[in-house]
């Protein structure tokens, strides 16, 4: 598949639709096949226990699908999570970012399949596993 949207793309894309949370993800690398975004952990994204939240988890996962499927089907501000189910697997260490390993599994007209696996940087198994269906909006 060619993408529609490259890093450079996708990246301007978020600072002008979500500049609330420019600066929070990076995308480390785009391919045909999947991406690879960066969450950066800061105070806000923990949790007493020294631990980064779920939402903030959840964040990871939800915008990495996102970035995946617009790299597909272009820029689609609309396009909207449908379902999500995360499973929380490890605890992930407070001082080290996220790193998502996101691939849309099915990419259909209304819907996108994905999955995600989030990574405490530096760690081998994944934190938490999440899969998101997206709906499309028709053109």
């Amino acid at each position: 598949m060619t993408l529609k949207m490259t890093r450079d793309d996708l990246t301007a894309f978020m600072a002008s639709h979500f500049p609330q949370v420019e600066g929070d993800f990076t995308i480390e690398d785009l391919t045909a096949t999947g991406i690879k975004v960066r969450m950066h952990v800061s105070d806000r994204n923990l949790r007493p226990g020294g631990t980064v939240s779920g939402p903030s988890m959840f964040a990871l996962a939800d915008v990495s699908i996102y970035l995946a499927v617009l790299s597909m089907v272009g820029p689609e501000a609309l396009a909207v999570t449908t379902n999500c189910s995360i499973d929380f697997m490890r605890k992930p260490e407070a001082g080290a970012d996220l790193i998502s390993e996101a691939r849309i599994l099915k990419l259909g007209r209304a819907l996108a399949v994905g999955d995600v696996l989030i990574f405490s940087e530096g760690e081998e198994k994944p934190v938490a596993r999440a899969g998101l269906t997206y709906s499309i909006p028709s053109k």
